[in-house]
């Protein structure tokens, strides 16, 4: 129904002013005048809306909506990335004597896609690569036993032989391929002292992608 208002007259400035209402139902057109009180009352029944209850539910549920999608969205994207990359240590130690302090520990990439290590931490705190030796186990190697105590005195050289392993130290990233596993010596990692021993720390490598952590012993690094 298509509603026309004309003001036809205004008698006086009382609410007894009339006003022509001109209306459009089907094919019929009809006039009618109303006084003020009426004119309120037909316009109020055209210009209805949603009440404030059926509002607030639609824009709750529009939010909830919203947020689903996002965590939808943020979950794909994560799992995405590592569903397929698996990172486990093995052998980790931490031993200090009064040379100092040495860490050591495998690392298996048990993931389906290469990797690469972006850094290593100990007790939370960066180990520089220089501070860093690590050995690439070929894939006709098995390493049964565990990984050698050594005291920190001896990584003075670019190559150390450890256990006839000759372990390379690091000056960057180092890659790991899909199913390979290195043995990793930190020389001096900080905050590490003789109090430490018998406390747990940990131990942590980050790659592109994720960051994986582990807890050990401080241990002596003392025969006797």
């Amino acid at each position: 129904m298509t509603l026309q208002i004309s003001i036809i007259k205004i008698l006086d400035m009382a609410p007894r002013c009339k006003i022509s209402i001109k209306y459009m139902e089907g094919n019929m057109v009809t006039k009618k005048r109303l006084r003020n009180g009426e004119l309120t009352k037909v316009l109020s029944k055209r210009n209805k809306g949603l009440s404030v209850v059926v509002t607030t539910l639609i824009l709750l549920v529009v939010a909830v909506l919203l947020a689903a999608v996002v965590t939808y969205y943020a979950t794909n994207i994560t799992m995405t990335r590592t569903t397929m990359e698996e990172v486990r240590f093995c052998k980790e130690h931490v031993w200090i004597n009064n040379t100092g302090p040495v860490a050591g520990f495998m690392l298996q990439n048990l993931g389906g896609r290469d990797i690469l290590i972006d850094k290593f931490s100990v007790r939370s705190i960066e180990c520089h690569w220089s501070t860093i030796w690590y050995y690439r186990i070929p894939t006709n190697e098995t390493v049964l036993g565990d990984v050698n105590m050594t005291s920190y005195a001896r990584f003075t050289t670019p190559i150390v032989e450890i256990n006839n392993r000759n372990y390379t130290q690091a000056v960057s990233d180092i890659p790991l391929i899909s199913g390979g596993d290195i043995l990793v010596y930190v020389r001096g990692p900080q905050n590490i002292q003789m109090d430490d021993i018998g406390t747990a720390v940990s131990i942590s490598v980050t790659t592109n992608n994720a960051q994986y952590i582990t807890e050990c012993i401080v241990e002596s690094g003392t025969l006797q």
